[in-house]
């Protein structure tokens, strides 16, 4: 996914922590230009994130309460890659859970680095068409509180720009799934 991967020699691993969804790291590294210091790194599996569209054009967003920014968010489903899961199983699963509805067509729109100054984390995003509501969404998980908001391509932009969306995975996807969501309503 890099321009083009030079690894860091690690020199001594000074910090290690183990966390439910991350790791976090700090290492003495020596860098590619022989800088020498210690970096931290969150170590994470990756994530995958949906744009859904309706066939009646509308893009689904969900409000979700973030704790770490202390407030709800407008984003598009997204949720962790499990442990031996493909990307697109990920997001397939995420997408009933926080929208209660289905795609049956799947296109991949290509992968993001989330924070490339402290983590690795990439971020798989997919356009979901074809959708279906669910009778019987699978329940949401504890934690989560979530509300499925639906909008137009021009209601998604002028949100953007009013700084209604600021969750930056959202933002980028919906600028690489826009060529294939303006086709889509064109025809419908």
């Amino acid at each position: 996914m890099p321009l083009g991967r030079e690894l860091p020699q690690l020199l001594r691993q000074r910090l290690y922590y183990k966390g439910r969804k991350f790791d976090f790291e700090v290492n003495r590294l020596r860098l590619p230009n022989q800088a020498e210091g210690d970096w931290e790194c969150i170590r994470h599996p990756g994530g995958a994130l949906a744009v859904p569209i309706t066939l009646e054009g509308k893009l689904i967003l969900i409000r979700q309460y973030r704790f770490s920014v202390g407030g709800r968010v407008l984003e598009f489903p997204a949720g962790t890659v499990e442990a031996n899961e493909d990307p697109l199983q990920t997001i397939q699963r995420e997408i009933e859970e926080e929208t209660g509805y289905r795609a049956h067509k799947w296109k991949k729109l290509g992968e993001l680095i989330v924070a490339p100054g402290y983590s690795d984390e990439i971020i798989h995003a997919y356009l979901a068409q074809d959708l279906e509501k669910l009778q019987s969404p699978p329940g949401k998980e504890e934690d989560e509180d979530i509300e499925p908001v639906l909008f137009s391509l021009e209601e998604l932009e002028n949100a953007i720009s009013q700084g209604e969306v600021v969750d930056s995975k959202s933002i980028s996807s919906f600028f690489l799934a826009r060529q294939y969501i303006i086709s889509a309503t064109q025809t419908s």
